[in-house]
């Protein structure tokens, strides 16, 4: 189901660094005039929008899991009435039989919430009924990465450094925010209209592992999963930059870099096996690959105080502007064929043919699960921004008091993901 950076900035240029994206400061003279408005229910009630299933009218079936379904949706009345949306269903009852599974459902919709950056899908709504639990995002209309990497079979060099090259960046954006995301592989990587990529599902990410702090759930897609993860002794963000090589190895050999006809035998491949990398690969990819893939998390290449700052700086990346990158004035590889808004094509037949149903909600949950789920509700800033364009007021001028302010494998169904419920 429906998917990353350090500010490294050069004063030099700033027009051509991350700056353009991230300087939204204001600096305001103190003998400025302040306004200062009466709160009535009138302009209080203006910025907020309660929206409910009804809101939503059902288009196509995207995706399936475990605890419910991803529908492509059009809103049907309210704010942006009319745009096309991805709506994630989740079933409460489902979710609550498992503590781990509850804080994993909470974090994903917090860290939709904390988080904003150019590659992380937005969260527009999140809503819930007494069974279900409701986050409708944006629609990614050009599909999982997963399926482009399917076509092509491998990607060229320069393809998969446009697209490494975004990802850092997004990894990066949560690592600063003290978030770790766990579950890199090309099925969360998804391409928007323009062929971006955006990453998804964090339902699977860890909040507040700064420096020197460790966790040690089980969790993730086995083929990806860092050694330290396996043998459950306590895993950090590195963990993040061992899926970027595994994932940089399958774009350009066509699988990920251990695989085996099992579970265990996978295991073992990772935690004992040498790597092998073909020789069409150049030095440089290949030496990024080997130092993203250190079996002892202190020698990998991202593990230091920098972070995403090592990587960016390898020589894999010497053609990266990461101000241009960062800014999308770099052209993907790959813009995706689309007909309309509502386009589907890039998703996946088994899903997009079946019938659009959201469930009846007959599901009643204890007093103490319903507090579990208790402030689940959001309504996005720029949602906000679209319901005051309409209305005006006459502010009345009153003068200004000072106050003291303190501050590729052939069948990729056969890879195996493990949640914290089953593991």
């Amino acid at each position: 189901m429906a998917g990353v950076f350090d500010i490294d900035l050069e004063t030099e240029d700033v027009s051509d660094t991350e700056e353009d994206f991230y300087d939204d400061s204001v600096t305001e003279p103190d003998n400025v005039q302040k306004e200062e408005v009466e709160l009535t229910s009138e302009c209080v009630n203006r910025d907020s929008e309660k929206v409910g299933p009804d809101f939503f009218e059902l288009l196509t079936v995207l995706g399936k899991g475990a605890y419910g379904k991803v529908f492509q949706v059009r809103k049907v009345q309210g704010a942006m009435s009319g745009k096309i949306f991805a709506m994630k269903v989740l079933r409460k009852a489902k979710i609550v039989c498992n503590a781990k599974d509850t804080a994993h459902t909470r974090a994903e919709r917090e860290i939709l919430e904390t988080v904003r950056h150019p590659f992380i899908v937005d969260l527009l709504y999140a809503f819930q009924t007494g069974g279900k639990l409701y986050l409708i995002l944006e629609y990614l209309s050009g599909g999982e990465l997963f399926m482009q990497l399917e076509k092509e079979g491998i990607f060229m060099e320069d393809t998969a450094c446009f697209y490494l090259g975004e990802i850092i960046l997004a990894l990066g954006h949560l690592h600063s925010n003290g978030i770790i995301y766990r579950d890199l592989k090309p099925e969360n990587i998804m391409l928007n209209h323009q062929g971006h990529i955006k990453l998804t599902d964090f339902g699977l990410c860890k909040e507040s592992i700064h420096d020197g702090s460790v966790t040690h759930t089980f969790c993730g897609t086995i083929e990806y999963m860092a050694p330290e993860i396996l043998t459950r002794s306590g895993h950090n963000r590195a963990v993040d930059w061992w899926s970027l090589g595994a994932l940089m190895y399958d774009m350009m050999t066509g699988s990920p870099p251990f695989t085996a006809e099992n579970r265990k035998k996978t295991i073992d491949k990772i935690l004992k096996c040498k790597l092998n990398l073909p020789q069409y690969l150049t030095i440089d990819a290949k030496d990024l690959i080997k130092k993203l893939l250190k079996k002892n998390p202190t020698q990998r290449l991202g593990s230091s105080k920098a972070d995403c700052a090592d990587i960016k700086g390898h020589p894999f990346f010497k053609q990266i502007n990461w101000g241009d990158l960062v800014n999308k004035r770099v052209e993907p590889p790959y813009k995706p064929q689309l007909q309309s808004d509502e386009d589907v094509s890039q998703f996946d037949t088994r899903f997009t043919r079946q019938t659009p149903v959201d469930s009846p909600d007959d599901t009643s949950l204890g007093q103490s699960e319903e507090l579990t789920f208790a402030g689940f509700t959001y309504v996005a800033p720029s949602v906000l921004d679209s319901l005051k364009e309409g209305f005006s007021f006459e502010p009345r001028m009153r003068p200004v008091r000072r106050h003291n302010i303190s501050p590729r494998t052939p069948n990729r169904s056969a890879l195996f993901k493990c949640s914290p419920s089953s593991c």
